[in-house]
């Protein structure tokens, strides 16, 4: 019956305030506890490692005691039970809370990992540019250089050929003149610049 009845009032909404109690609730562990029967009076003294003891039942204690209280206890027990719902209630609200600002964080991350990836990957494609850009300059300045390498070689060359020319015409005026004065038995004018 106060199963049914408890059962009844947790069906109803939590709108209503509990009633207050008339006396404080007592402590469950005083109203559970149990005193032993005292023990038969022994006449022969039989063994005792097989000696048998009655005892009650805590649960058939309980409920003699719960129906002696009756509406007091029913009164407590109530509001007790009201108060477990409410918290349970606040519990789950609190989880509830808890996974949505948990899985509305992770969404942000992920958001953000996504954005960073995408700036890295535009990035890294300039610089690939960049560098292709660089890699083409290098090339025509080395091209530019090469051929300026070249131009100068060119030049070298005609310079030598220019030298080499004009040393076998003084080579070869040097022999002429030196052939006239043999022919003609007189001498150089200017012999050496150290003389």
């Amino acid at each position: 019956m106060a199963v049914e009845e408890v059962k009844a009032v947790e069906s109803k909404p939590c709108a209503e305030s509990p009633p207050p109690a008339a006396e404080p609730p007592k402590d469950v562990a005083e109203e559970k506890a149990v005193v032993p029967p005292p023990l038969p009076p022994a006449q022969d003294k039989p063994d005792d490692s097989k000696a048998l003891v009655i005892v009650e039942k805590p649960e058939a204690a309980a409920e003699e005691k719960k129906s002696e209280k009756g509406s007091i206890n029913r009164d407590a027990e109530l509001a007790r039970v009201a108060t477990e719902k409410r918290l349970s209630l606040i519990k789950a609200w609190e989880e509830s809370e808890k996974s949505k600002a948990e899985n509305k964080a992770q969404k942000k991350m992920s958001s953000v990992v996504a954005w960073e990836n995408s700036k890295k990957a535009t990035l890294e494609a300039e610089l690939k540019k960049i560098e292709e850009q660089l890699e083409k300059e290098k090339a025509g300045y080395i091209e530019k250089m090469k051929n300026k390498i070249a131009v100068l070689h060119k030049q070298a060359e005609e310079k030598r050929a220019m030298i080499e020319a004009k040393r076998g015409e003084e080579l070869l005026k040097a022999e002429e003149t030196s052939a006239k004065y043999r022919a003609t038995g007189t001498g150089p004018k200017k012999l050496l610049g150290c003389f």
